[in-house]
């Protein structure tokens, strides 16, 4: 009887034992630090180049804000990533051909040069509907922390040629993606 006696106390104290409620484990304290975005540093601002031609023309421009920086794409569908660039801050806006000074407004201007026309090189009709000393159609820049003014400056020689004016001279890359040529340019130097 004993014998029976200590093997029911034994279960139930393992069965107590299991339905003892768990003590919750401790929340993480809260932090109240704000996540900051690190952004990118080192793009410079000097002339940034690649040779090579597109037969292919522009189609379109556009643009677009991210929290590092202000974007600017040109559009070269059927070009691969084969579409030279010549992109380099200027003192002043000169159109291809005639030299005719464009007036960009901002604390600087980076000239965009991509090497594709914006005709058809066939019939010599025009592929992107820009007109030299305009704004670029279809771009609106208003709450762009970098970008004040897009300019277009005309297409010479297979080249069509872009005003960019920007806050100030600020650092900038260029990338050549899939039918596309894109200029970044910094909100700051110190990637904030």
């Amino acid at each position: 009887m004993r014998r029976n006696r200590i093997t029911w106390v034994t279960l139930a104290l393992m069965s107590a034992a299991m339905v003892v409620p768990a003590v919750p484990a401790q929340a993480a304290p809260a932090t109240s630090a704000v996540t900051q975005t690190t952004c990118p540093t080192g793009w410079g601002s000097l002339d940034k180049a690649r040779d090579a031609s597109a037969t292919a023309p522009v189609r379109n421009v556009r643009t677009g804000r991210h929290t590092c920086f202000d974007r600017m794409v040109i559009d070269v569908p059927g070009a691969g990533t084969g579409t030279g660039y010549w992109v380099r801050y200027v003192k002043q806006f000169q159109q291809d051909g005639s030299g005719r000074v464009i007036p960009v407004a901002g604390g600087a201007v980076i000239e965009v040069r991509v090497m594709a026309p914006s005709y058809d090189p066939n019939t010599g009709a025009p592929t992107y509907p820009a007109r030299p000393g305009r704004p670029l159609p279809g771009v609106d820049l208003t709450g762009y922390r970098t970008f004040r003014d897009a300019r277009f400056g005309g297409s010479f020689e297979g080249d069509t040629q872009i005003g960019l004016g920007v806050r100030a001279r600020l650092p900038f890359r260029v990338l050549t993606l899939t039918d596309r040529v894109v200029v970044d340019v910094a909100h700051s130097w110190t990637g904030r």
